[in-house]
């Protein structure tokens, strides 16, 4: 790629959200999700591996809420629960102690929040 294609830019804050990164033509894999432009491949897309995914939703959460998860007040506690919740964080093995590490209370609070949340 000489020139960057202007769809990169428009996809660039999506790939940097999910952790994705732009792979040239050339280096597309099959796993790899190709970008089409009027009928012509641009570039690939290269999603990122499990490992990290917690800490990515984590990070995405806490940009949507606009501060550290220990930092939020209660009620912005149980809307980031709810939000890592709707996102499959929770179907992550150790979710809802990394969750807890993250927010500084305890597993039994975050069972608590999750549990308000599925009534």
């Amino acid at each position: 790629m000489t020139a960057r294609h202007p769809l990169l830019d428009t996809v660039q804050p999506l790939l940097t959200a999910l952790g994705a990164t732009v792979v040239a033509v050339e280096q597309i894999g099959k796993s790899d999700v190709p970008l089409v432009w009027e009928g012509k491949v641009v570039a690939g897309v290269r999603l990122p591996a499990l490992h990290g995914a917690m800490d990515r939703l984590i990070d995405s959460v806490e940009r949507e809420l606009g501060g550290k998860l220990a930092l939020l007040s209660r009620a912005e506690k149980q809307r980031a629960i709810r939000l890592l919740d709707e996102r499959g964080a929770f179907i992550l093995r150790r979710a809802v102690e990394d969750v807890a590490d993250a927010m500084g209370v305890s597993r039994i609070t975050v069972y608590n929040y999750l549990n308000s949340l599925h009534r």
